[in-house]
Parts: structure tokens; C-alpha cells; sequence
């Protein structure tokens, strides 16, 4: 079965809630996270389900081609008839912006999330090439800059390790957008260890309060804590696409991926992810590359 791939980059420019639905170390929403890591995510399921009403929002419920592309909806007795044609990853941590209190925040990586990113791209048949593999130790950061001073992350204080980042800063401003001076100025690489600690403990927890309409005060019990992924956080997904799944259709694969690579980012490059939508949250960049 052909089989066509593209790799999406989301640089949030606004907080992302994409909730894990259960409360967690004092947290009353949390966000989704990978089981086996603990790294931030957005699962398969919200990123096809955001990338559906977009495309509704588009070209209204009813256009047939939504079926064909996504599947019939399931909330008619059609559903079972095909499945989409879509195939959506889930969205996967590759820069996280973290507080510095030498300079401004950073985006903050690991070998591992860049391994992770490599491995993507050549399961996808895509063409994208990210240097040399950085191996820091614990205490120490890879900067593409010289530093004056150590580089404190959070709490952290790291001794910096000055390399050649040139190849991966070309492939991440591929994949996201980014300017080179940005990433150049602001991409740090630290251990797989500390990492995983900044990841679960350098995401934003919010309090939130009800108010009463009338007494204009707090209604009782109305306090609860929402974790959120910060603006600036970038991650990626995979597409693949086959042919149409139904029987009366004969797109191609082609012609599937595009109504999403190009109809539906061609003019209008953005892409609202999880929660909270009406009060502006969610909302990324998004770069596409294809084969």
C-alpha cells in the first residue's frame, strides 16, 4: 500500500492544556505525558481531533471529504463502515523553554529527544540530518555560544561545553521556523537525567478560581491547580496517509495527506491544540515537511 509522510512542527505561542483527565501530586489538571518517560506530550487522539475541527471549521461538517480523510464520525451509525485514511502521531517534546536566570530562557533539549527525532525522520523516509550525537554529562551544557559565566536553568547551575551545534540549529529551524540566531543564542543540551527532572518540574502549575456573579467572591471550593505546557514549547507529529478506506471513494494517498499539508496549513499555518480555547490557549506554529 503506498504510503505518503510528512513530519509537522508546532512552536506554541500560547499556553498549551492538553489535560491527562486525573490529578496527579497535588495538580487537579495536569497535562498528558509519555507513561514510560514522563515527558510532556499531546496524544495522537487531541492532535487528529484539533486537526478535525479545523478542517470542519473549513469546510463545513457535512463536506464529504472529512470522512474520507478522518473517518466517518463516530457519533453516527457509520462509523463502522471505513476508517480514515490519516494516520496522526503523537505529539512529541523536542524543545522545552526553561527559565534561566543567566539570560534569557532557553530552549532545552536532550540526546535523547534528538535521537528520538532522527529515528522519526528516517521511519518517515524524510531527509534531515542533525549533526553529531552530544552526549553532556550531569552539571555540564551544550551551548553553540561561549558562555562568561555558568548557565542556571531553574535552580540548576551547569558549566557550559562550547560545540558545533550549526547542522542541528538548520535542521530544528527546518522543521519549526525558528530563526538560526534564536536557536543559536538559546539551545541548550543537557543530560537525559536532568532533563527528565526540568521536564516534570519546570512546566507552569496555575491556580484558578470561580467567582460568584453576585457576592463577587470565590465560590466554596472553586480552587484548582492547572499544569500547562508555556508558550515557546515546541514539539512534532507524524502524518501518514494511504488511499481512501471507503469503497464509493479512490483518493490517493497524496491527495489525503495534502488535504491536510496544504489545504489546511497552505494559507493559514496555525493550529489549536487542547483546552481552555476560549481564553486563547493553545494555539502553535505550525511548519510542515514533506518528502
Amino acid at each position: 500500500m503506498t504510503t505518503k509522510n510528512a513530519l509537522l512542527g508546532l512552536w506554541a505561542e500560547a499556553s498549551i492544556h492538553a489535560g491527562a483527565g486525573s490529578s496527579v501530586d497535588g495538580v487537579d489538571l495536569p497535562i498528558q505525558r509519555e507513561g514510560h518517560s514522563d515527558w510532556p506530550c499531546v496524544f495522537g487522539s487531541s492532535v487528529k481531533g484539533a486537526l478535525r475541527t479545523k478542517t470542519e471549521d473549513k469546510l463545513g461538517k457535512d463536506n464529504p471529504s472529512i470522512a474520507f480523510v478522518f473517518g466517518p464520525d463516530s457519533s453516527n451509525d457509520k462509523a463502522s463502515e471505513h476508517a480514515g485514511a490519516l494516520l496522526v502521531s503523537d505529539a512529541k517534546l523536542l524543545l522545552l523553554p526553561v527559565r534561566s536566570l543567566t539570560s534569557h530562557f532557553k530552549w532545552v533539549t536532550c540526546p535523547a529527544l534528538l535521537q528520538r527525532l532522527q529515528r522519526d525522520a528516517i521511519r518517515l523516509s524524510l531527509s534531515l540530518q542533525l549533526g553529531d550525537d552530544f552526549a553532556p554529562q550531569k552539571g555540564e551544557a551544550v551551548v553553540a555560544k561561549p558562555y562568561d559565566t555558568d548557565l542556571f536553568l531553574e535552580e540548576y547551575r551547569f558549566t557550559t561545553q562550547t560545540e558545533d551545534l550549526t547542522v542541528l540549529i538548520k535542521a530544528i529551524n527546518y522543521l519549526t521556523g525558528i530563526a538560526l540566531d534564536d536557536l543559536t543564542e538559546q539551545l541548550v543540551i543537557v543530560s537525559n537525567d536532568q532533563f527528565s527532572y526540568l521536564a516534570k518540574y519546570a512546566t507552569p502549575v496555575t491556580p484558578h478560581i470561580a467567582i460568584d456573579n453576585e457576592r463577587k467572591t470565590v465560590k466554596l471550593g472553586a480552587l484548582w491547580y492547572e499544569e500547562t505546557l508555556p508558550p515557546e514549547t515546541v514539539l512534532y507529529f507524524a502524518l501518514s496517509a494511504h488511499r481512501s478506506r471507503a469503497k464509493d471513494n479512490d483518493m490517493s494517498a497524496s491527495l489525503i495527506l495534502n488535504c491536510v499539508t496544504q489545504d489546511l496549513f497552505g494559507a493559514s499555518p496555525y493550529l489549536q491544540l487542547g483546552g481552555n480555547e476560549t481564553v486563547g490557549m493553545g494555539w502553535c506554529k505550525v511548519t510542515v515537511v514533506e518528502v
